[in-house]
């Protein structure tokens, strides 16, 4: 089998793995060679199970050094910084966060968190030509392979540096890739009509890392709905994490509250029992948008 072939299986496997719906989606992992930007091997890789067992402290991982490239494709994460804890991401996990932002031919998308921007190369290719992509990432490292690494996209703009104070502009689709514990009202704002908006609520458990759930957001009718995509463990985004907040996410993820969540509301109002999480700006609300 040529790589081309273990390609086209691997996108296979993830369509099925993540139940991915869209075909544009399937196509561009078949597309995008994961090698390149990975850089030169050997690599090092894993399963995704035990990495997320690893996350929340219950084993040591151990990686398997690979030196052919096709063994790159297979639903594994790869090493890209083993002292800094940092790999590429788990293909069947991204795959249903980016399934969840519904991208089609044409829209302009925002990812927060490129790292070396194999998944940003896998949204550039489900928009197409006519469609962009905007990311950010705020280590200058990663941020300097993701601008290398996507040269060859002229639909693609990397910017290195904080992707929470970064105006990404009007967006129909936004992945947050790194855990927050409240929507960014400025994502919110930069939503069009029928903008979706794909960012994992979550409660830290160590200082690089929590665990919660992956929300879709949707602009529509004048508000924004909400819900629940997939449980997750990732990496934390330290600038869209509000001291305050975390110990009222902590405790509606313990009570179930969150997975009731239908709604982000943005207008004033009272906390009441349909707030699951309140705040002035930003409210988490069981809350059907009329």
């Amino acid at each position: 089998m040529t790589i081309e072939d273990y390609r086209r299986f691997y996108s296979e496997e993830i369509r099925f793995t993540a139940n991915v719906h869209s075909p544009g989606l399937v196509e561009a992992f078949a597309r995008v060679p994961r090698e390149k930007f990975l850089g030169p091997g050997p690599w090092e890789i894993a399963s995704a199970e035990m990495r997320g067992l690893s996350a929340v402290g219950a084993i040591q991982i151990s990686y398997t050094p690979v030196d052919d490239p096709r063994h790159l494709y297979h639903n594994v994460v790869v090493v890209l910084d083993k002292a800094g804890d940092i790999n590429n991401g788990q293909p069947s996990a991204l795959a249903r966060w980016i399934d969840a932002l519904d991208l089609k031919p044409g829209n302009r998308a925002y990812h927060l968190g490129s790292g070396v921007g194999y998944y940003t190369a896998i949204m550039a290719e489900t928009v197409g030509p006519e469609g962009s992509v905007v990311s950010t990432e705020v280590s200058p490292d990663l941020a300097a392979r993701a601008q290398e690494n996507l040269s060859g996209y002229p639909n693609v703009t990397v910017v290195a540096g904080d992707g929470t104070t970064f105006d990404p502009g009007a967006c129909d689709a936004m992945l947050i890739n790194a855990g927050v514990t409240h929507p960014n009202p400025l994502w919110l704002d930069r939503l069009r009509e029928g903008g979706r908006l794909v960012v994992p609520l979550t409660m830290a458990t160590t200082p690089k890392l929590g665990i919660g759930v992956m929300v879709k957001i949707v602009r529509e009718n004048s508000g924004f709905s909400a819900q629940i995509v997939t449980s997750l463990a990732i990496y934390s985004c330290t600038g869209a994490r509000d001291a305050q907040r975390e110990p009222l996410l902590k405790a509606a993820m313990a009570s179930g509250a969150l997975m009731k969540m239908k709604s982000v509301r943005r207008d004033a109002h009272e906390p009441s029992e349909t707030c699951v999480m309140h705040a002035a700006d930003v409210c988490l609300s069981t809350v059907d948008i009329q």
